[in-house]
């Protein structure tokens, strides 16, 4: 698809009514009110949120993720006097289709790639990063490759290459008739129940083949590479990311800050929004 056939911004929307809820408890005059719609990037139409006032964050979804689905307690608690946030349905995802998505090799530094664009569309950098699981992979490698838009790097629920127990793990979530009703609708409700499990699959295999084509390797090559300072959180009883992957990271990138849930899994930033977003705030103060 050519670029030429999207305009610089698609389809702008009023935020859903739950976002409208959200501000109307957040909003005050000298914050802008939010805009989500379509931007035009390498051909695609990346559907992007956009408020706040301050400090610019680029916030990255997970995989299967969305703006609402993976950083709703972030747009609705984070200070957005002080804090900007830009948080993208990563493309394939969400509304940032069609096209759908695909899954190739290299198809985190693809995103990397495309979000980098959006970041220098926006002329919001250096900004910083939030990426939480597949957002934090590609936050790594977007860190590694373009040091010049990355301010600081948060990322939690990330690993930077496979093992055979990361697959056993990726393989008994395949089936999502398997998953919490609560998870399985969130996502059915943007996708429908064929095209969320055909996307599982998909994402899974295309695990296996990372783990069998590239020796497992997803972003080591990025990993040293990360000039950012770079805070790393993780939940002890995450079921996806065990702790040695959390420590291959910390004892690979430049600056790094660790900090841990006891209790928490994969979600910390949802399960424990308020704690989370205290300490990432912090961690960015005075930007």
């Amino acid at each position: 698809m050519s670029l030429k056939k999207f305009p610089s911004i698609l389809n702008i929307r009023k935020p859903s009514s739950l976002a409208s809820d959200i501000f109307k408890r957040k909003y005050v005059e000298d914050i802008p009110r939010p805009i989500e719609g379509r931007y035009a990037v390498r051909g695609m139409g990346l559907n992007c949120l956009r408020t706040g006032s301050g400090h610019s964050i680029f916030c990255l979804p997970g995989s299967l993720g969305t703006i609402w689905t993976d950083f709703e307690p972030q747009i609705s608690g984070f200070n957005l006097n002080k804090y900007s946030l830009n948080v993208w349905d990563p493309p394939g995802y969400g509304k940032s289709r069609p096209p759908e998505r695909t899954f190739p090799l290299n198809f985190y530094e693809r995103d990397a790639d495309w979000a980098a664009e959006l970041i220098k569309k926006f002329e919001i950098q250096p900004c910083s990063l939030l990426g939480w699981s597949d957002g934090g992979i590609t936050a790594i490698i977007l860190a590694a490759k373009y040091p010049e838009l990355v301010k600081k790097l948060v990322i939690w629920g990330a690993n930077a290459y496979l093992t055979d127990l990361d697959i056993q793990r990726y393989k008994s979530i395949e089936d999502i008739s398997k998953w919490s009703p609560s998870m399985r609708n969130a996502l059915t409700n943007i996708y429908g129940e064929e095209l969320l499990q055909y996307l599982m699959t998909s994402w899974v295999n295309a695990m296996v083949a990372i783990r069998d084509y590239r020796k497992g390797n997803i972003c080591q090559d990025f990993v040293g590479n990360v000039k950012a300072e770079t805070l790393i959180l993780h939940g002890e009883k995450d079921p996806l990311v065990p702790r040695f992957h959390v420590e291959y990271l910390f004892e690979r990138m430049g600056i790094t800050s660790l900090h841990f849930f006891p209790e928490g899994k994969h979600n910390i930033h949802i399960k424990y929004a308020k704690e989370f977003n205290e300490i990432v705030q912090k961690f960015l103060f005075g930007l």
